[in-house]
């Protein structure tokens, strides 16, 4: 589960490898990517149903589940509220929802394109016509170097978001940011995340992601990648293949 400004290629570095041993699901989220733009549905447990309908539509009856960025907390309430159907999760560089751990990712208060997104009509209304400029603005920042992505996933992130509706979709997971925490609130007072689980960090969201959840979890691994920005996949994929193949096993 990609976030943003992501499509299933964020991925394409390590899905080869995985692919060898494991069956890989690279779906874009809804709304993005060649996903159909969906009026709503954007928040945690709705994104997460999603993903139940994918595994039904492909007749697999459960999966590892790897979340990136906005993918994490979908992924992680699907782990939370169907442990029959995860056999491993896996969170790499988000903080989820408002769960006690990440004050001092936030010491500044939240990045500040998260209320810029999260205004109705605003961001999508300002940038058309710029989006190049603005995608490339998160490629630049989530790699270590400061210089970007492969060129040709950074022209195909910028062309899925430079399509009819496209931003607005993205900017409706940042509009469903304050639902989703609820959600994951409530989930957790009432159950622990039983599913085990790896909490991969680098330079951006770093240790607030396990910091967050070692109190809620029962098996939890923690992975920091010091050399990655954050867009891991793409940044360090040797060093996330690294980690990901004793977690997931064969």
């Amino acid at each position: 589960m990609h976030g943003f400004p992501h499509t299933w290629e964020v991925w394409s570095a390590v899905i080869p490898q995985l692919a060898e041993r494991h069956r890989v699901i690279a779906p874009d989220l809804r709304g993005l990517g060649a996903s159909a733009r969906a009026v709503d549905g954007y928040d945690a447990r709705n994104l997460a149903r999603d993903m139940i309908g994918l595994l039904d539509a492909l007749d697999e009856r459960g999966a590892a589940v790897v979340g990136l960025d906005a993918g994490a907390p979908p992924a992680f309430l699907l782990a939370l509220e169907h442990p029959e159907l995860v056999d491993r999760l896996v969170l790499i560089e988000s903080t989820i929802g408002r769960l006690p751990g990440a004050e001092g990712f936030f010491r500044s208060g939240p990045p500040w394109w998260f209320g810029f997104h999260a205004v109705p009509g605003l961001a999508e209304t300002v940038l058309a016509g710029n989006e190049a400029p603005y995608i490339d603005f998160f490629l630049r920042n989530g790699s270590a170097s400061g210089t970007g992505i492969d060129p040709a996933v950074r022209d195909a992130f910028v062309r899925a978001y430079s399509e009819p509706d496209a931003l607005r979709c993205a900017f409706e997971y940042y509009r469903a940011a304050s639902t989703s925490a609820d959600q994951i609130d409530e989930a957790t007072a009432r159950q622990r995340l039983t599913v085990p689980t790896l909490a991969v960090g680098a330079q951006v969201v770093g240790e607030a992601t396990a910091r967050q959840l070692r109190p809620i979890a029962d098996d939890l691994t923690s992975r920091t990648i010091a050399s990655s920005g954050h867009i891991v996949p793409l940044d360090a994929p040797v060093e996330l293949l690294a980690a990901l193949h004793p977690f997931l096993g064969a």
